[in-house]
């Protein structure tokens, strides 16, 4: 199953999911095409089109190409049962994957708040920032500022003449 939760890290960071966006997704919610997922009722039932990188979309058609029993569900992620992978499994999966890396205590919310922290140091937009990741309040969106500031901080001292 190491296709199977590589895709799951790359969609979760790489669309900044939810968990339990992630555990309802079905097949026919992946446009590999236009590399976007489509998240039915996330948090406050609320629909929403996230885009998702390439290291996403590689490892989503390897899983696709490659998922056993793929075809009897519709679901996008499988258990050894071939049945919809639960979210207590997805944080297992995280959990292990950081611990295999020499992390402990990651969490799939760490992948969506690394996303959006990335996002906005990247220079991205608080309110594109808000749509990717669902929020209805920006003030909630705004927790993610913290590390952009530290680097404006750290830009400013490197290269303003008096910094």
């Amino acid at each position: 199953y190491h296709l199977r939760n590589r895709a799951l890290l790359e969609l979760l960071y790489g669309a900044g999911l939810r968990v339990s966006e992630a555990a309802a997704l079905d097949r026919r919610d992946i446009d590999l095409e236009q590399g976007l997922v489509h998240v039915r009722g996330g948090k406050g039932r609320k629909d929403r089109r996230v885009p998702f990188g390439r290291a996403a979309g590689e490892a989503l058609v390897a899983w696709l190409e490659g998922a056993p029993g793929f075809s009897k569900s519709p679901a996008l992620f499988l258990n050894c049962n071939h049945t919809r992978l639960s979210s207590r499994s997805m944080h297992r999966i995280v959990r292990d994957s950081g611990l295999r890396n020499g992390l402990s205590g990651v969490h799939p919310h760490a992948l969506r708040h690394t996303c959006a922290t990335h996002l906005l140091a990247g220079g991205a937009d608080l309110r594109v920032v808000q749509m990717l990741l669902g929020h209805s309040d920006l003030s909630t969106t705004q927790i993610y500022t913290h590390v952009a500031r530290a680097r404006l901080q750290e830009m400013h001292a490197k290269h303003h003449p008096r910094g």
